[in-house]
């Protein structure tokens, strides 16, 4: 009878410059039966990640030298590895720009060790499907789709957002997340507890208006007005895209 294989515990990278943090933050982990590298600086962390095998990535957003959010984009370019921000208490634009640029979830200090171990084994257990998916997305550049909306168009495979007057419209990976997600679900009522689970894979946090913010800027981008005729506002539960969808080949 062969007998399973062990389980290996969950590799965290933290990545703080504050070493009583720092300490505070393996005591969680080890705790919780996980296995934490420390870093104290981004040189530390790219050192870590060419030694060891990291299965998350705990990275603040604050850091000598180089920002958080630098790292986080240097991280994107050369690695798969999920992050989770730490951002200072209702520093709304650090999650924001940190979810833009490919952050899968933050936490804010201070933190509670529960929700911290809590949001690291919910980003672990997305990352197989958020993989599944890249993999689906090159899949699918074979026989590229485009959706049409208004006077609008997105062809996922280049992710070129263009209007009928020939305009192309820049969108950040965040926005263009969040469109997707509205026009795969066309005329229906998204939550933002909905909008945040579908387009960022994390729970929405009860004092989070970062949603609202994207909202915006989406509107912004698609030259929508406050009370749109694209997107609209349903007082206290949420938002919808108020057009037909139209799926095509982006050839078509």
């Amino acid at each position: 009878m062969t007998s399973a294989a062990p389980h290996l515990p969950e590799t965290v990278l933290i990545v703080d410059d504050d070493p009583e943090i720092r300490q505070l933050l393996r005591q969680y982990l080890e705790v919780a039966g996980m296995r934490p590298l420390l870093a104290a600086d981004t040189g530390e962390a790219r050192a870590t990640l060419q030694q060891h095998p990291v299965d998350v990535v705990l990275l603040d957003v604050m850091l000598p030298n180089e920002s958080g959010l630098d790292f986080l984009r240097w991280l994107r370019e050369h690695t798969r590895v999920p992050v989770i921000m730490v951002t200072a208490l209702g520093s709304t634009i650090d999650r924001v720009v940190g979810l833009e640029v490919g952050a899968d979830d933050y936490v804010s200090k201070p933190f509670e060790p529960g929700e911290l171990v809590a949001r690291i084994r919910a980003v672990l257990r997305w990352a197989p499907a958020r993989a599944a998916g890249a993999a689906a997305m090159v899949a699918s550049t074979i026989h590229p789709v485009a959706f049409r909306f208004g006077a609008w168009r997105l062809d996922t495979a280049s992710r070129e957002l263009r209007h009928a007057d020939g305009v192309l419209v820049p969108l950040s990976t965040s926005e263009y997340r969040l469109l997707t997600v509205f026009l795969m679900h066309p005329r229906t009522v998204l939550s933002r507890e909905r909008l945040v689970e579908l387009a960022h894979r994390r729970a929405l946090q009860p004092t989070d208006r970062s949603m609202d913010i994207q909202i915006h800027r989406l509107r912004q981008r698609l030259r929508d007005a406050s009370d749109g005729q694209l997107f609209r506002t349903v007082r206290n539960i949420g938002y919808a895209l108020d057009a037909d969808v139209e799926t095509m080949s982006a050839d078509a």
